[in-house]
């Protein structure tokens, strides 16, 4: 699994105490022991869970304030912490699910920023290995991307540029992995196609050499030498010392030399 990091922790303002009477139901659906508060009461108990690292109580606390009081100044702030107190419990659906319903409601808060980047990071939390389905993955890079194109001048945004390309060496790691295993049952055509899209799509990441030196061998073993060529001449201009470069080069000489 990717190493992952937590993002910058938000905070929001603590407000006065005052007492009421009733019972809730929270946004989820779950029966929750918690009678009906004022919205001040409301806030400041689920801020003391966070506080106190009780973070999925926390998250529901805050349901409730919006819930209870869904037109009050509160219920705003409460649906943001809602969904961070949601991330740092790990409850990657739930902290996607508030911050969407934040932005949503609230598309033009000055908070939106910070919300797009929970979604960022509710997804890339969850990424497995390149072994796995992908899906995630892609998700987590395109709530990043729109961060990015929403709001290129936030801190946010100068973190999740550095996911991207995280994200884009993983995405690649996957087409190469699936490219190989082509080979491997010699359907060579296939393995082009994977090993293309690396290239076309993931050029700046870490597998664009063998990507080219796995075109060259695809090229070569569908009989199509010139394009393997083009394929080795790009490598060598690229990446003239990389160890791929000297692996296409010989197979070149030895399988396609030119006179």
């Amino acid at each position: 699994m990717l190493k992952l990091n937590r993002p910058l922790a938000l905070v929001l303002a603590c407000a006065v105490i005052l007492p009421v009477a009733g019972c809730a139901r929270n946004r989820t659906g779950a029966d929750t022991p918690y009678i009906a508060r004022d919205v001040n009461t409301l806030y400041a108990l689920a801020k003391e869970r966070l506080d106190n690292g009780r973070y999925e109580e926390a998250a529901k606390l805050f349901d409730e304030v919006e819930r209870q009081h869904p037109y009050s100044v509160w219920a705003r702030r409460a649906q943001l912490m809602s969904a961070f107190s949601y991330y740092v419990a790990r409850k990657y659906p739930e902290a996607i699910s508030s911050a969407q319903r934040f932005l949503t409601i609230h598309p033009g808060n000055k908070d939106a920023p910070y919300a797009h980047y929970l979604i960022g990071m509710s997804y890339y939390q969850q990424i497995e290995d390149v072994t796995r389905d992908q899906r995630i993955t892609q998700q987590a890079s395109d709530a990043f991307g729109e961060l990015i194109r929403r709001y290129p001048d936030t801190r946010y945004a100068a973190d999740a540029r550095l996911k991207v390309d995280l994200l884009n060496d993983h995405l690649a790691g996957k087409d190469m992995e699936i490219g190989r295993f082509y080979q491997r049952q010699g359907k060579w055509l296939a393995a082009t196609l994977r090993f293309r899209n690396v290239i076309d799509r993931y050029q700046t990441t870490t597998h664009a050499p063998e990507a080219l030196h796995r075109l060259v061998e695809s090229y070569l073993a569908l009989g199509i030498p010139e394009e393997a060529h083009k394929a080795a001449a790009v490598l060598g201009a690229n990446y003239p010392s990389s160890n791929w470069y000297q692996r296409s080069y010989a197979l070149i000489q030895r399988h396609a030399p030119r006179g």
